[in-house]
């Protein structure tokens, strides 16, 4: 088997989406779900929708809204994260960062991911406690590197 196949062939994929389904969500990894510690941020925002966040470095993310008016974008803190929030059913399902020269890095709410998928436990992280500019450094690190997000005219 040539070697990109061999690549292709190890990457699992994993699917979720809002409750309604019209955020859909596919995370490509090639790392187990059990190998995931979602990382559940302590801030009040992520508190209150039960966030825990997955994401792989070497993955992909792709995000798929039906509707151009779908996906509401809340900020706060630092201001340098978009979380994706379905405007249909107010679920919380990604988050995303705009790093430098267009890149795009995002985090999965693993709890948007399709029932029995089991990850790891849970950990809990405090980004409200970094400047800014630590929380896009760690970030860059951690999160999805390829992110896509598309949005259809239904």
């Amino acid at each position: 088997m040539p070697l990109a196949e061999a690549v292709v062939s190890d990457l699992r994929l994993l699917k979720g989406a809002c409750h309604c389904g019209k955020v859909k969500i596919e995370f490509q990894t090639a790392m187990s779900p059990v190998e995931f510690t979602p990382r559940a941020c302590d801030c009040s925002f992520c508190s209150k929708h039960g966030a825990s966040y997955i994401s792989d470095p070497d993955g992909s993310i792709s995000i798929q809204a039906k509707g151009k008016d779908t996906i509401s974008e809340y900020r706060q803190g630092s201001e340098s994260a978009r979380f994706l929030v379905c405007r249909w059913c107010g679920v919380l399902t990604a988050v995303v960062f705009d790093g430098d020269a267009g890149s795009r890095y995002g985090a999965v709410n693993s709890r948007c991911i399709e029932d029995g998928v089991v990850f790891g436990a849970p950990q809990v992280v405090s980004p409200q406690k970094l400047s800014g500019e630590e929380k896009r450094r760690r970030w860059a690190k951690l999160w999805t590197q390829s992110v896509k997000l598309k949005v259809s005219g239904a």
